[in-house]
């Protein structure tokens, strides 16, 4: 039996045109034909009922199309696993990342870890806080890295950084070394604040800024970086990590705006993972010694 044959069954069960398959696998409708008729004969079986044009999987055509995807399956992962051997790799991590800590430390550390480990293959899918905790279980990422706490006892769950939250405006061009400070009333009073941009504070945030300044004005906006790029443009002001505003601050971008009546909370940065095996405590004992 070869591949090609199986490759060539599941395409055209999926398609139901022998036609269709040809143009998908980029060979000619004679042989999309040979390779279902080869592969008939070595079953024993019929795989499809002809009907026109179009065909129509057998019971048995139907069964075994389960065995074939699987067959399949085990053939890709092991000409993946003999790519990645030959390219020096021998073991692999996958981490899932949240949109915001991939967008702040996660390229320079990244950068570092490849140097210091080049034979363990990185893979990283970028997934929303809500979300990591349900990838670490199905197994689909070994790390999770999250905004979020995990509270399932099925999963291990560490707790990485803690991450000031301060209150950013745009940037007003007056020296801040001469020029009189904002003024936490006025910044949050005459602007839209920009909010949800984080997973783990703003409800409550949101709740007590509000108690405090009835007449503020809240503009929900997801991303950080979408937010960064609204406050520099004059759009409004939000409470932001200090890790996501660091470099607009030196580059004088924003401008912190500073707090007295408004308890601030912190931004957790969570390590979610179901085995505490080898290579996740390798990689979290690297990332910790990076500053958040």
């Amino acid at each position: 039996m070869e591949f090609q044959w199986l490759n060539t069954f599941v395409t055209a069960a999926d398609c139901g045109n022998f036609r269709r398959t040809a143009e998908l696998l980029f060979i000619s409708q004679p042989s999309v034909t040979v390779h279902i008729k080869q592969l008939e004969k070595e079953l024993g079986i019929l795989l499809f009922h002809r009907e026109g044009r179009k065909i129509k999987l057998t019971e048995e055509g139907k069964r075994y199309l389960l065995h074939a995807k699987k067959l399949l399956e085990v053939y890709q992962k092991g000409l993946e696993d003999l790519n990645t051997f030959s390219q020096g790799y021998t073991r692999k991590l996958t981490l899932g990342i949240s949109p915001l800590i991939a967008d702040t430390i996660l390229p320079y550390v990244l950068k570092s870890y490849t140097k210091q480990y080049p034979e363990v293959e990185i893979s990283v899918k970028i997934i929303e806080s809500v979300e990591i905790e349900q990838a670490v279980l199905r197994e689909e990422v070994d790390l999770g890295l999250s905004c979020l706490n995990s509270t399932n006892q099925s999963l291990i769950c560490k707790l990485l950084a803690k991450d000031n939250v301060i209150l950013v405006a745009p940037h007003d061009g007056r020296d801040s070394e001469s020029a009189p400070p904002l003024d936490e009333e006025e910044v949050l009073t005459t602007n839209y604040l920009l909010t949800h941009n984080h997973p783990g504070y703003w409800d409550l945030l949101s709740r007590v800024v509000k108690s405090k300044y009835p007449s503020v004005r809240m503009m929900k906006v997801s991303q950080v970086h979408i937010t960064k790029r609204f406050i520099i443009e004059g759009l409004g002001v939000s409470f932001l990590p200090t890790s996501t505003v660091r470099r607009e601050l030196l580059e004088g971008r924003l401008i912190e705006v500073h707090c007295e009546s408004i308890n601030l909370p912190e931004a957790n940065t969570h390590a979610i993972m179901k085995y505490e095996h080898s290579k996740q405590i390798e990689f979290l004992k690297f990332i910790s010694n990076f500053r958040w």
